[in-house]
């Protein structure tokens, strides 16, 4: 049997690059409390306290604040694997955007190097993810109740948060595409499932959402063509046949 590892706080330091005097604030708020002590008081670490500062920094990496992370780490339902497989999809969706973010760049300098009408200048956004139509939200609903829902619980909303939220979104479009491409009727079972797991998004992020609101909700999607032009470029017709899976949830209801 291996004999379990000790480490004092400078192997920590050495190890992981963060200072020492980080270290002793982690300790001091009881983020990072070391395992055991020497007997002259000194701080001794063990592969437990590597596995949750690791957490730690890498919760820092997604924007959480150092309170939030604690409160995860210390939940008694916390479990590491399935938090690292958790973090991991958001890592890598934020590497995927960044990848698509650096390829727009270089198309971008590309056509710079010759007549500007060489610039695709719709894929030269790819990997942004501004605010879209903020003012224009505002302006139409701002005085609705699901309005000032969706204000409210979005305000404090962070980085990774809302990074989870585009994750699981996109999550939606990808999956109804592929059950639309499988020849799938739009009012079936399985397309009004995914017209209420989109729905359940809404719900648990933004907004009480209902059915039948949900159903104003994909008239508009295609009525506009940037919703439209939004939803299809996961799959060709796809808003129109999501538009029909929504009323047929709504009808059931």
């Amino acid at each position: 049997m291996t004999a379990a590892k000790n480490y004092h706080v400078k192997d920590v330091a050495r190890m992981t690059g963060v200072s020492i005097r980080a270290l002793h604030y982690y300790d001091e708020i009881r983020l990072l409390s070391p395992a055991r002590r020497t007997a002259a008081g000194y701080r001794l670490y063990d592969d437990d306290d590597l596995l949750r500062l690791q957490q730690v920094l890498i919760g820092r990496s997604l924007g959480l604040p150092l309170e939030e992370i604690r409160r995860s780490l210390d939940d008694p339902d916390f479990d590491y694997a399935r938090s690292l497989r958790k973090q991991r999809a958001l890592l890598l969706e934020r590497l995927n955007e960044t990848n698509d973010m650096i390829a727009a760049i270089d198309l971008t300098l590309n056509g710079l190097d010759g007549p500007r009408r060489n610039i695709d200048f719709a894929a030269i956004f790819d990997g942004f993810d501004p605010e879209e139509y903020s003012d224009e939200t505002r302006e139409r609903w701002g005085g609705t109740e699901a309005y000032t829902q969706s204000a409210r619980r979005t305000k404090d909303y962070t980085e990774a948060q809302w990074r989870e939220i585009k994750a699981e979104l996109k999550g939606i479009w990808s999956d109804a595409a592929a059950v639309m491409q499988a020849a799938t009727p739009p009012d079936s079972g399985p397309a009004i499932a995914l017209a209420e797991r989109h729905r359940q998004h809404v719900c648990r992020w933004f907004y009480d959402l209902s059915p039948e609101a949900h159903a104003q909700l994909a008239v508009m999607w295609e009525s506009d063509e940037r919703f439209c032009d939004n939803i299809d470029k996961h799959g060709e017709g796809l808003t129109a046949w999501l538009a029909v899976a929504v009323r047929a949830a709504a009808d059931i209801e």
